[in-house]
This record gives C-alpha cells, sequence and structure tokens, in this order.
C-alpha cells in the first residue's frame, strides 16, 4: 500500500519501522516541527523524523496540519492510508478523508478507557492491571473511532511508563501489517467502543508533586506513572533551602509507624498516609539518576527528617 506516516516520540518508531519492513510504500512521513534541547538549545529532530532520515524518507515538519497548504501538501500524496502513532496534532476532516481507504491510529490504551494524551502514563498511575494497544479508524472526536485490532497486555508492579511504553510500542507495530491487510481487503468495519470513557489528560507539573498522605499504593503508582518523565518529586531539606528531589522508582515497604512523609530509616522508606513506600532510584536538580543509597552518601537525609506536604509554592531553584 501507499502509506504516509504520521508520528513524533519513541513509541512511534517501531510501528515506521514494521511497516517499512513489510514492503508497504512509506512516501511521506509527518512529525513535530524540531525543538530546541539540551545545553546548547540546538534545533534538535523529533526520534520519528530522526528514523526516517537514516531511511531516505521524505519528512514534512508543518507548524499545524489544519494550515490549508499543510492539507493540500498531504491530500496531493494520494496515498492509500495514513498510519498515526501519537503524531501530536489534531487532524481535521479534511486530512482524515484525504487518504482512499482513511486514517489509522494506534493507540496505548483499552478504548474508551484514557483517551487522549497521556494514557500509559495514566493507566499505572491509576493502579490498573491491564492495558492494551489498538488500532482504529480515526473520527474527528477524541480517540472516538471504531477499533479494528486490540491486544491486551499486563501493567506490571515493577513497570514504569518507560517500560511498558517500550513493550508496548513494539506490541502495537505488530498490528499494523494485519491490520493493513484487513483494511485493503474491506474485510473490516471495526468495533464501536462501548462503556462510559475516561480521560488521559496531559501530566502537569502541579500534580508530579508527590502528596504523601495518600496511600503507599497510590503513592507507588504515581512515581512509576511519571518515570522517567516528567518525574514525580518531593522536597527535602538541603543546606541552602528546600531542593527538589525526582523519585524515578519506588516499591511498597509494608505497614510503618510515622507521620505522612516521615523518613523511617536510612534507606529512605517513606510513611505514607496509610503504609509505607521505598525509594529506590532518585535524581538530584543537575544529576544523573541514581540508587537512593548512592544518593544518601553525598546528600543526606536522616531518619525523622519530615518531607513537607504539597504545596503551591515551588521548591528553590524551580522558580
Amino acid at each position: 500500500m501507499r502509506l504516509a506516516f504520521m508520528g513524533t516520540p519513541d513509541f512511534a518508531v517501531p510501528s515506521l519501522a514494521e511497516l517499512i519492513a513489510s514492503g508497504h510504500e512509506v512516501v511521506a512521513v509527518y512529525s513535530q516541527p524540531p525543538k530546541p534541547r539540551g545545553r546548547g538549545q540546538k534545533l534538535t529532530p523529533s526520534p520519528v523524523h530522526a528514523f526516517a532520515e537514516t531511511m531516505g524518507l521524505p519528512v514534512f515538519t508543518p507548524d499545524s496540519m489544519k494550515a490549508a497548504d499543510a492539507i493540500e501538501t498531504f491530500r496531493s500524496l494520494e496515498v492509500d492510508a495514513a498510519c498515526v502513532v501519537a503524531y501530536g496534532q489534531i487532524l481535521k476532516p479534511e486530512v482524515l478523508d484525504g487518504p482512499r481507504l482513511g486514517c489509522f491510529n494506534l493507540h496505548g490504551s483499552l478504548l474508551p478507557r484514557w483517551r487522549g494524551a497521556a494514557p500509559i502514563q495514566r493507566a499505572i498511575m491509576a493502579g490498573d492491571r491491564q492495558t492494551g494497544v489498538q488500532i482504529m479508524r480515526m473520527s474527528e472526536g477524541l480517540d472516538e473511532g471504531p477499533i479494528l485490532l486490540s491486544e491486551v497486555m499486563d501493567i506490571r508492579l515493577d513497570d514504569t511508563a518507560a517500560t511498558l511504553s517500550e513493550r508496548m510500542s513494539h506490541t502495537g507495530a505488530s498490528l499494523w501489517p494485519r491490520a493493513l491487510a484487513a483494511i485493503e481487503r474491506g474485510a473490516v468495519e471495526g468495533t464501536p467502543q462501548t462503556g462510559e470513557p475516561t480521560y488521559a489528560k496531559k501530566i502537569t507539573p502541579a500534580e508530579a508533586r508527590i502528596d504523601w498522605t495518600r496511600p503507599a499504593a497510590e503513592i507507588d503508582c504515581h512515581i512509576r506513572g511519571l518515570s522517567p518523565f516528567p518525574g514525580a518529586w518531593f522536597e527535602a531539606p538541603g543546606p541552602e533551602g528546600p531542593v527538589r528531589i525526582k523519585a524515578l522508582m519506588s516499591r511498597v515497604s509494608g505497614p510503618g509507624e510515622g507521620e505522612p512523609g516521615e523518613v523511617l530509616d536510612g534507606g529512605l522508606r517513606v510513611a505514607c498516609g496509610d503504609g509505607v513506600v521505598r525509594l529506590l532510584t532518585v535524581q538530584r536538580p543537575g544529576k544523573a539518576a541514581q540508587p537512593a543509597d548512592e544518593m544518601l552518601r553525598g546528600f543526606a537525609i536522616p531518619a525523622g527528617t519530615v518531607l513537607p506536604p504539597s504545596s503551591s509554592e515551588p521548591p528553590r531553584g524551580e522558580r
């Protein structure tokens, strides 16, 4: 089939690779425009953009797919179908109706649960035990189209957003050849979504802060769901004032006595509203992620320290 591919992050790269390996003709790749990154703020192409260039594919990076010239260019490609994976832009009906067979999206949840921008993070944060990947026919509504193909996946107790996303990206990529073959034969119309939808809104910096009054199981899910980005965080006392520290991995560590936020021992076991969570991997500002015991050798958080509760005031260095 003659295809356009639309995607931006690492999650989308396996899908593009699978389409190429399956022998489809990818005539255009669409991705978000390069963004300034790093200390030098050098414009850097997205992972999909960079991969497409290594494969010799033409890449388009319009600021908005709502612009008339972007729509005209897309429609002029005369593709059979568009495959969309975490592209990051809303597609107007003029775009959705452009390909001969339609536009199709790979989504990282079992719809209608977790429609929207952050389904993988939200599933872990909510304590879900299962999720999945689905290919759906795109419609005007947000992730509302009929489902063509699904694969259910377990969420492990040690999964982070990064580990789950990695597994889902490859499982999802493997669905494309079967889905496109059925679409080309006209053998699949899709199954309408049923049930009450939930929405995976974007993660805000404010909600990334750990609220120690919550139960340990919820805090553990919160930490793993936001790891590695943007990273759940807490404040710890430093020699020059509060320091923001990211918690990137944790585990529930049984019952314990202490007020919420109280450090119970020298291994960063922290009392919660109900139960205890042990912080396993942490990251200080300007430092690499490291095991908690390594950080504690250079930045002490003694037993008995009470980590401050959530507040609206940003910590030192983040104002």
